[in-house]
Formats: C-alpha cells, sequence, structure tokens
C-alpha cells in the first residue's frame, strides 16, 4: 500500500514539474502518532484535552526536528502541523522523491486547494435598521421547532460554552455577532486567543488579504454561520440558538476555497488558540463545539481521507464535538460523500425545512466510498430559508444549505451543556443524547441498508433536532418549565422531500 501510494504521488509530482508550477505543497505525514487511547478515561474536561495537546505536542517535537531541518536546509517551505504529526512541505519534485525514501513517512498526500460545496444563496439582505425585528417574545420559526426558546426562558443561553466556526470567517463587528465575539468585553477588543487566519496566501482580489489579524469574512457565508450559533443584537433580531455562548473563529478558505493543510491548522487554533503571533497555545481557551459548514471532496482536495480522519478523530479524543455539515449532494443515496462528513467521529447534519420535510439538497447517507455503510446523517436540523446575518450589518432571511443546519446543533449543543454541564467535553455522551431525544421522521426513500420506514434511515438519520427534549433525557430531574414533547414518541410520517 506504502508503495502505491508514494507511486501515485510521484507520478502527480511529475506531472506538476511539467507544468508551470515548479513547487508543489504536500502533507508528509510521520509514521509515528501519538496514543490518545487514555483520554476518553478522563473526566474533568480541562484535563482531558491538555492530556491530549501535551501528548499530540510531545510526539511532534520529538519526531518533526530533523527532518523539517532538514528540508529547510535543501529550500524547501515547512509548517509544523501537530494534531496530526505531519509536516505541510513546499518543494520541487526532488524533494518528494527524497521524501518517499525517508524511513520515518508513513504517507504523502498532495495539499491541494478545495471550493467549498454549497446551496446558492442570494446576494444581499436588508440593513439592521431596515432588518424587520423580531418583538423580544418572537423568533424564527427554526429556532421555535428545536425548541430553543424554552430552554432561555429557563436560563439556559449557552453561558460558560465556548463556540469555534471554521468557516470562511466573520464580521466580528456585526450587531448579532459583536456581544458574543469573545475578543470583545464591551468596551475593548482583543484578537489574541480569539481568532486566526490559516489564509497565507490568498488571491489578489481577496478583501481580507492573508493572514489577517482581525476577524475578516471575505465571503459571507461565515458570518452567516456563526450567526446561526450565537446570534443576538439586543434589539429584536435574535436568529442565535445559543446568544450567551462566546464566539471564537478561524478563517480556512480563500473565497469558499480551502485546503486539508487550512482546514487543520484552524481545528489545531480552535482546540488550543495561540496569541497574535500565532504562539504560546492555551488548550485552556479552546472550543467546546466546532461548526464546520464546508466539506473537502477527494477530487478537489482530500484525495487522502486518512488526513483529515486522523485530524477530526484527535479533536474529538480532547473531548471537542465537531459538527459537520452532511453535505448539499441530494436527493440521491449515498450521497454523503466528502470529508469531514463521512466520518464516525464527526457528528454529520443533514438540512430539513420547518415543516421536517427533507431539503431536496440534503444528502443522503450511507457512507459507501470506505466499504463502512456508515450511517449518515446523525440527525437532521432546519437548513431552508433561515433567517441570519450577512456581512457587514445586515440580514437575510434566505440562507439554505446543511450549512445552515450545522449550526443549529453546534448551538444546541452549546444549551444542553449549560443546562447540564456534566456532558460539556464528553462529545459521545453529547451525540448520544441527540440521537435519541431527536423527533424521529421517516422517508419514502429507502437507501439500504437503512430502510426509510425505521429509525434510524439514511434520510433523517435519527429525526430532527429537538435540544428541549434532550435536557430533559439528559437531566434525570428535568425543570419544570420545559414540558416532555406534546407526543408520545411516534414516528411521524414524512413522504416527498420539499424544494427549498
Amino acid at each position: 500500500m506504502k508503495r502505491f501510494r508514494i507511486a501515485a504521488i510521484l507520478v502527480l509530482f511529475a506531472s506538476a514539474a511539467r507544468s508551470a508550477e515548479p513547487r508543489h505543497s504536500v502533507l508528509v505525514v510521520l509514521r509515528e502518532q501519538a496514543d490518545l487511547s487514555g483520554a476518553a478515561a478522563i473526566r474533568d474536561p480541562a484535563e482531558r484535552r491538555r492530556f491530549v495537546f501535551d501528548a499530540l505536542n510531545d510526539v511532534a517535537d520529538r519526531t518533526q526536528g530533523p527532518l523539517a531541518a532538514e528540508l529547510r536546509a535543501e529550500g524547501a517551505t515547512v509548517r509544523r502541523h501537530f494534531l496530526l504529526n505531519m509536516l505541510e512541505v513546499e518543494g520541487d519534485d526532488g524533494t518528494a522523491r527524497r521524501l518517499a525514501m525517508r524511513p520515518e513517512v508513513s504517507r504523502i498526500a498532495p495539499n491541494r486547494l478545495a471550493p467549498m460545496r454549497r446551496v446558492p444563496r442570494p446576494l444581499g439582505g436588508v440593513s439592521a435598521e431596515e432588518a424587520a425585528p423580531l418583538a423580544p417574545s418572537v423568533v424564527g420559526a427554526n429556532l421555535d421547532v428545536i425548541r430553543a426558546p424554552e430552554l432561555w426562558a429557563r436560563g439556559f443561553t449557552g453561558q460558560g460554552i465556548v463556540v469555534g466556526d471554521a468557516d470562511t470567517g466573520f464580521a466580528w463587528e456585526h450587531p448579532a455577532l459583536k456581544p458574543h465575539y469573545r475578543g470583545f468585553d464591551g468596551f475593548t477588543v482583543s484578537h489574541a486567543y480569539n481568532w486566526h487566519d490559516a489564509v497565507h496566501d490568498a488571491v489578489a482580489t481577496n478583501i481580507c488579504g492573508s493572514s489577517s489579524t482581525a476577524p475578516c469574512d471575505d465571503d459571507g457565508h461565515g458570518t452567516s454561520t456563526a450567526a446561526i450559533m450565537v446570534g443576538d443584537d439586543g434589539a429584536g433580531n435574535q436568529v442565535g440558538v445559543a446568544p450567551g455562548a462566546s464566539l471564537i473563529g478561524c478563517r480556512n478558505m480563500d473565497q469558499g476555497t480551502g485546503s486539508p493543510a487550512r482546514y487543520t491548522e484552524c481545528f489545531e487554533f480552535l482546540l488550543a488558540p495561540t496569541d497574535e503571533n500565532g504562539r504560546n497555545p492555551r488548550p485552556d481557551l479552546g472550543a467546546d463545539v466546532i461548526n464546520n459548514s464546508w466539506g473537502c471532496p477527494a477530487l478537489e482536495g482530500c484525495t487522502d481521507p486518512e488526513i483529515l480522519k486522523g485530524v477530526v478523530e484527535n479533536v474529538r479524543a480532547a473531548g471537542v464535538l465537531v459538527v459537520v455539515a452532511a453535505g448539499n449532494g441530494g436527493d440521491a443515496c449515498a450521497t454523503v460523500l466528502d470529508a469531514p462528513a463521512i466520518y464516525d467521529a464527526s457528528f454529520s447534519i443533514g438540512a430539513t425545512d420547518n415543516l421536517d420535510a427533507i431539503a431536496t439538497f440534503s444528502s443522503r447517507g450511507p457512507v459507501t466510498q470506505d466499504g463502512s455503510n456508515r450511517l449518515k446523517p446523525d440527525i437532521v436540523a432546519p437548513g431552508v430559508f433561515v433567517r441570519t446575518a450577512e456581512p457587514p450589518d445586515q440580514y437575510t432571511a434566505a440562507f439554505s444549505g446543511t450549512s445552515a443546519s450545522a449550526p443549529h446543533v453546534a448551538g444546541a449543543a452549546a444549551l444542553l451543556w449549560s443546562a447540564v454541564p456534566s456532558l460539556r467535553g464528553d462529545p459521545a455522551r453529547t451525540a448520544d443524547v441527540f440521537r435519541q431525544s431527536a423527533v424521529p421522521l421517516l422517508s419514502s426513500q429507502d437507501c439500504a441498508p437503512y430502510p426509510g420506514d425505521a429509525v434510524p434511515n439514511s434520510v433523517f438519520g435519527y429525526g430532527r433536532l429537538d435540544v428541549a427534549h434532550a435536557v430533559i433525557l439528559a437531566d434525570p430531574v428535568p425543570p419544570r418549565q420545559i414540558s416532555l414533547p406534546r407526543r408520545t414518541r411516534p414516528k411521524v410520517k414524512n413522504l416527498g422531500p420539499r424544494t427549498p
């Protein structure tokens, strides 16, 4: 297998060498990887995260130095990664051949750029002043349907929880985001430990440039996903699931185009944020949940799915819930195709409208390309015509896609943990609570081995997010103000998808 992988890489490099680009970017994965098997037994979230962070860095520090020094001496550009013990290397064709012969090298993967996939959304919106404000007691149907207001009424708003958004960046001064951005205390702003830009070679037309030291959104997508998690301007425009949570973020795409290295770098920052110089990491300041409304298709970037698989698994080992959009490749079976949605360690989310019909664009399972027939999506959440924020200070009611569904679940995790703190830092139990408390939905579409008339199925997974019921299920003494669902938990018949 190693011989086949290396041969394929050398063919790619030889082809690239004949083109106009003499240097090529690859990810060099080292054979020795950290043993994180003891992490799950650590009950304290801070200790668990620190254990994983230290174990990963110990291996990277011990094994990467000599190889990195040799590569730099040869003129290659090298960037260290620790979530997976690997180096990002830019060099010539000879560099690739020499790396292929190193005994400490396990695999070499091209670091291609990958355009983000999403449902097209209308341009423009309305300003904060023009937006039809929502009365304090009235919120969007998408928030009502997941029963978030019932938890707000009990004082559970996500307080004490840090949510991370890995996306196109965000407009932190948007009225719906500014009060919730952790870098702003109401008077002063500091982006250290709260923001990172993994785009170091942006195209010339990018409005954010490269390595932006302040939060910036070159697309608008990240502002919308961040607002679905926490957005609330305090003047009636409450568009976020968990307005009491704190927001940090990382830009992993250049106008919608990412790469395995950029995606990895953002996961690293959100696990252990750094200062404004990218140094002095603080795992104690990391995100509790990371939203990922993007996909990295094999043909456009993730040619080796094992790269991001190891990254996501190690983030989860640290006690962080990794929420991922299932993809917009519907409506056929086996259309959950892209990393990281395909991974068992990812909590993958499909899209419904506010009447619990599946969105036609929502990708279906199972995962077939790795032979696992793994059930995906895990659950579904609203993702059709969702009201949210747009840069610089606008709102839109037309944000659609599993990109909109995933941040509903990331925000719901913050609500759940503020109500049931014992679940924080335990992504496995949290995911199980969301699965078991979801509103069960059926489909006329059968995607073997999961028939549509059973739960779970490959269209809705375990069903639609119900965060209030999740709290009841997780808390042995549910608050009186949160009622059990007005149903005996029957399977809800749902035939025929709806188009956004």
